[in-house]
């Protein structure tokens, strides 16, 4: 099993036990602090969730196949979980951060996930996936570089960005959650953020004066990487920057073939790479804009958030009206075309150095096919909920993982149907049955009157098809068997399917959701469960040591913690050899600890004096200890 450290003993590498298949790769570790915090990104003061008192919070930058620990320690005032939207946690769902797979780290608790970025490149993000928490921030942007004997497509670029866009309202997650129990729509965003700041004023009566807004500062003739993120609620936005192309280069872990578009519809949980090429003569600053998508424009035209691009030798700020978006108010087909437009560089290298078009999806057969439909909210049992093929997802008490893993009946069942049910809508924690080291074909049919799009934990999935209409079986003479895009996250536009075809070898009990927060949070999602009938640690690694306990088996959870604070080193006791440095809330702490010898008792020698002997009896996790010669 693999052992888990926490606090700045991160920084030392103090982590003796870890498990020998992570042990030939480096470790990058972080430490995550999240609170509520005071901030005013529309002009309006209002309590955000912050990371490390940052909002948004700080990029995770790392390379293919590090080991990523992030200890995370809870400072809300209610349960907290992270999610790392679109790293796969191969072999490892109890790292995924979601109720499905994760009891809750409570109030003034803290938990350490340790995860592999097996095989991946790309961008991506995280954010806090339960309780509407997402509305009020805790999200920023995860980087995975090419390792460096892997070559990237496209020369280095100067500068890598990172840029997280999303709707936004004045009101906290609380509130905006009492809403949404009340049984009533959130209405209309109060604005849209760039990197968590508001509108640059580009139109005094549209925008107040005094809001901060975001500035991206550039060397002209030199070539970024932009990673855009749309982390927002539930609105699809466009984004542009004035006067220049917007060459894509890649989506959430794939490379894509590269094409220039002057504008890109990111829709909710989405992610991209653009190669932008600083050629213009800086006669101005430039605007970055992302706008709301298939809305009234009139109306939600102070729904808009707006940057700046400077060039370091620009001759004076931006004015004037924004760059229009797409004029496609009476052509439904335009964002979709450009959707379809999105293709796989199958020549290119991703993670691994043989091409990624060596993976021949569109030959392999579909094992199990799912046709999933979602309509407009629906009331069932006097509340308001959303459904998948006609099913509301009750989360379990128990997450799902943790359920089997201590063979407790009655958490779940394993009957998601493969098609519609014909009934009334029910509210049900109905999970699907994966075939391990099958291929399923998922088709998402939304027959709401907004976009929607989906995202599925544990994968990248190929995005084959895509129409207007009901699906068909006939529908499948239009995929595309050969190129088509793999990512974790596709829309689907209102009247409209996607297809989506997913090759089922990672072990786990994995989400597959709306990321249109209002609708996943009223029950639009549910769980694939991949089994291999023949467990093996080459599969699916072991529980963690420091899973927690929850539901109906809460009683195994002994750990308590302590509000103590304390700074000091951990010796052993007889030679006095500083072996590790704490700093933490918590003295029952989350880490190995190598002493001379198993008679020894560590201690903890405070900075301001005085000693602690560490007791095992009330902590959940032991301090481990060994001898010399097996350190």
């Amino acid at each position: 099993m693999v052992g888990f450290c926490s606090f700045s003993l991160l920084a030392l590498n103090i982590c003796l036990l870890l498990g020998s298949s992570f042990a030939d790769d480096p470790y990058a570790n972080f430490e995550f602090v999240v609170s509520y915090i005071t901030a005013s990104p529309l002009g309006v003061p209002q309590q955000v969730i912050a990371v490390n008192k940052k909002f948004p919070g700080p990029t995770i930058n790392i390379t293919t196949n590090n080991n990523v620990v992030v200890n995370v320690r809870n400072k809300l005032d209610e349960n907290l979980l992270i999610h790392w939207s679109g790293i796969q946690q191969r072999r490892s769902s109890w790292q995924d951060g979601l109720l499905g797979t994760n009891c809750p780290i409570p109030p003034k608790w803290n938990w350490t996930y340790q995860f592999q970025v097996k095989d991946q490149v790309g961008s991506f993000y995280y954010f806090p996936s339960l309780n509407f928490q997402k509305a009020s921030g805790g999200f920023g942007s995860i980087i995975v570089n090419n390792r460096a004997i892997i070559p990237i497509p496209f020369d280095t670029p100067y500068g890598d960005i990172t840029i997280v866009i999303g709707d936004w309202y004045i009101q906290n997650h609380t509130a905006l959650r009492k809403t949404l129990n009340a049984g009533k729509d959130l209405g209309m965003p109060d604005g849209v953020l760039i990197n968590g700041k508001g509108p640059y004023r580009y139109n005094d009566t549209l925008v107040p004066a005094g809001i901060d807004y975001e500035t991206l500062s550039v060397e002209p003739g030199k070539t970024y990487r932009l990673r855009v993120s749309n982390v927002g609620i539930s609105t699809s936005l466009n984004f542009r920057i004035q006067n220049h192309n917007l060459l894509l280069a890649e989506s959430e872990g794939s490379y894509t073939v590269q094409q220039n578009y002057t504008s890109l519809d990111i829709h909710v949980g989405q992610s991209y790479s653009f190669l932008v090429t600083m050629d213009q003569n800086a006669s101005s600053d430039y605007y970055i804009v992302a706008s709301a998508r298939f809305v009234n424009e009139t109306i939600w035209q102070r729904v808009t958030g707006v940057g700046i691009l400077h060039y370091s030798n620009s001759k004076g700020k931006a004015s004037g009206p924004l760059p229009p978006g797409p004029q496609d108010q009476f052509d439904k087909t335009y964002s979709m075309n450009q959707a379809r437009s999105i293709r796989w560089n199958v020549t290119a290298s991703g993670a691994r150095p043989n091409p990624q078009g060596s993976f021949r999806y569109g030959s392999i057969n579909v094992t199990d096919v799912y046709v999933l439909k979602n309509k407009p909210p629906v009331t069932i049992d006097g509340k308001r909920r959303t459904t998948l093929s006609g099913i509301s997802f009750v989360n379990p008490a128990t997450p799902i993982r943790l359920a089997d893993e201590y063979k407790e009946k009655g958490t779940y069942k394993l009957d998601f149907p493969t098609k519609p049910i014909t009934g009334p809508p029910r509210m049900e924690t109905s999970v699907i049955n994966g075939t391990y080291r099958g291929f399923m074909e998922v088709i998402l049919q939304n027959n709401d009157t907004k976009v929607q799009t989906y995202h599925m934990s544990g994968y990248a999935f190929f995005v084959v098809g895509m129409d207007y209409g009901e699906w068909t079986e006939n529908s499948r003479g239009t995929y595309n068997k050969w190129d088509g895009i793999a990512r974790s996250t596709a829309q689907v536009y209102p009247g409209a399917w996607t297809a989506i075809l997913i090759s089922m070898d990672n072990v786990g009990v994995w989400n597959l959701r709306t990321e249109n927060l209002d609708s996943w949070y009223l029950g639009q999602e549910t769980y694939v469960r991949v089994v291999n009938p023949e467990p093996n640690n080459k599969t699916e690694f072991p529980m963690p040591d420091n899973a927690l306990f929850c539901g109906a088996l809460s009683k195994m959870q002994k750990y308590a913690p302590s509000s103590t604070i304390a700074t000091g080193y951990i010796l052993c006791e007889q030679h006095a050899e500083v072996v590790g440095r704490l700093h933490t809330d918590d003295l029952c702490a989350v880490f190995s600890v190598c002493l001379r010898s198993s008679s020894l008792a560590p201690r903890l020698l405070l900075s301001g004096g005085g000693s602690l002997a560490f007791g095992f009896e009330n902590c959940y996790y032991e301090i481990s200890l060994c001898d010399s010669s097996n350190c």
